[in-house]
C-alpha cells in the first residue's frame, strides 16, 4: 500500500509463460556506455531516458504489461522483489514476484510468483541471505480480492486490517499436495504491511494500526521484539532504514497549520481511520531515529510526496512527488538533503515515476514508471545505471 493518487497504480504482478516474449536480453543498443544489466531479462532502452535526466547513464526495462511496481533489491544486488497486477490476465489484485537469476531455457520467463494467489498482497522485501522475502497478505482471512475503496469519499486508500506479514522462501520446489512453505510474522488484528528490512539485516520496519493510529513499528526477523517508533497523530508509513541502520525515512500526513483547517483535516482523518482508510493527497517526507527520537521534517511541498529512500551516503534522500505537476497527475523523482532544503529534480517524464531504490553498492537505481508502456496506465520496472 505505497501508492498515491497516480494514474492506475496500486500494485502489480503477472506470471510465467505469458511473460516470455516480453523479456529480452540486455542488448547494448548504445555502446558508448558499456554496461551489463544486473537483472536477468532486462531490455536496454536508453531511448526512454528524457533529455534532462542526467543521472541515468543507461536504462533497462524489466517488465511489460499491466502494473508492476515496488521493485526492491536483494542484498546481493542481482534480484528484485516486486508486485504485479493485471486484470487482463485474470490477476485482479496484487501478487508478489521475484526476478530470477537467469531466464528459463524453455519459456524465457524471468519472474517467479511467491505469493499464494489468495487475497491481496503488498510491499515485498528480501530478508538477509536472500533466501526469503517478507511481504504483507490478507490470505489468512480472505481467499479473494478485498473490496475496492469507496471513492465516494474522494481519493482514499483502504488499510485492510486483514493484512499480516509473512516470509516465504525465494527458491522452492512445490510438489502436489505439499503445504506451501511460509512463516507468519504477525497475527494481530489490524493493518500490518509496508515491511522493509534494514541494510544491516537485523530489523524489519513496517506500518501498523495496532496502536489505534497509523504508526511505524520495528521488529526482529521473526516478528518479535516489537518497538513502536512513531506516536504522533497522522499516517506514518512507507519507511526505509538508512544504510547504517540508525535512522528511518518515511512519509506522513501533512495537517494544515491554520487552526480551523487543521481541526477539519484531523476530524476527516479520524473519521476515515474508523473506516480503515486514509487520504494520501498531502504527505511530506520526514526522518526519525530508529529509537523514535529526533523526528525531523524534510519536505514542505503541500503535495503527495512518498516513497523516500536514502542515498548510499545517507546524507541525501530520493522520493517521489507530484508537487511540480500543475494537474497533480504527474509524479517524478526528486532528491533532497537529509537536512531538507533545495530540491533537485531527477526525472521529468510526463507520467508516473516512483518507488526508487539504490542497490547496496549505489551503482544501480530501480524505479517504477509509466514510460515505455503499450497501453495507458501501464507501469513497469526499470533499472538505471546511476551517475552523479
Amino acid at each position: 500500500m505505497l501508492f498515491p493518487l497516480a494514474t492506475s497504480l496500486p500494485s502489480r504482478v503477472y506470471f510465467g509463460a505469458l511473460l516470455a516474449p516480453l523479456f529480452a536480453s540486455c542488448a547494448l543498443l548504445h555502446p558508448a556506455v558499456e554496461a551489463d544489466c544486473p537483472i536477468a531479462g532486462g531490455e536496454r532502452v536508453d531511448n526512454l531516458i528524457e533529455e534532462d535526466e542526467s543521472h541515468f547513464a543507461a536504462l533497462w526495462k524489466l517488465t511489460s504489461g499491466g502494473e508492476n511496481a515496488e521493485g526492491y533489491w536483494n542484498f546481493a544486488g542481482d534480484r528484485l522483489s516486486l508486485q504485479r497486477r493485471n486484470p487482463a490476465e485474470g490477476i485482479e489484485c496484487d501478487r508478489i514476484f521475484v526476478t530470477n537469476l537467469a531466464a528459463d531455457e524453455d519459456t524465457g520467463a524471468s519472474l517467479t510468483q511467491l505469493s499464494s494467489g489468495m487475497g491481496a498482497t503488498t510491499c515485498a522485501h528480501f530478508l538477509p541471505g536472500d533466501l526469503e522475502v517478507v511481504f504483507a497478505s490478507t490470505q489468512g482471512m480472505m481467499s479473494s480480492c478485498p473490496p475496492a475503496p469507496d471513492h465516494s469519499l474522494g481519493y482514499v486508500w483502504t488499510l485492510y486490517p486483514e493484512h499480516d506479514l509473512y516470509a516465504r522462501p525465494v527458491d522452492y520446489t512445490q510438489k502436489k499436495d505439499e503445504t506451501y512453505p511460509e512463516r507468519q510474522l504477525t497475527d494481530q488484528w489490524g493493518y500490518d504491511a509496508e515491511a522493509t528490512v534494514s541494510p544491516l539485516g537485523d530489523r524489519i520496519v513496517f506500518t501498523s494500526t495496532r496502536s489505534g493510529d497509523i504508526e511505524i513499528w520495528t521488529c526482529d526477523l521473526d516478528g518479535n521484539d516489537l518497538f513502536q517508533v512513531t506516536d504522533e497523530l497522522g499516517y506514518d508509513g512507507g519507511a526505509f532504514f538508512s544504510h547504517d541502520g540508525q535512522r528511518l525515512v518515511f512519509r506522513t500526513t501533512d495537517f494544515p497549520k491554520d487552526d480551523v483547517e487543521r481541526a477539519l483535516a484531523i476530524s476527516d482523518y479520524k473519521e476515515l481511520l474508523e473506516k480503515d482508510m486514509v487520504r494520501p493527497s498531502k504527505m511530506e517526507i520526514y526522518t526519525i531515529n530508529a529509537d523514535g527520537t529526533e523526528r525531523q521534517q524534510i519536505t514542505e511541498l503541500g503535495a503527495a510526496s512518498f516513497a523516500p529512500y536514502f542515498f548510499p551516503s545517507d546524507d541525501r534522500i530520493l522520493f517521489s512527488s507530484n508537487y511540480a505537476s500543475p494537474t497533480g497527475r504527474d509524479f517524478d523523482l526528486f532528491a533532497v538533503s537529509d537536512m531538507g532544503g533545495e530540491i533537485e529534480r531527477i526525472t521529468s517524464f510526463d507520467g508516473f515515476d516512483s518507488f526508487p531504490m539504490f542497490s547496496m553498492d549505489g551503482k544501480w537505481l530501480v524505479f517504477a514508471s509509466n514510460r515505455g508502456g503499450d497501453t495507458e496506465g501501464e507501469t513497469n520496472l526499470y533499472v538505471a545505471l546511476w551517475k552523479d
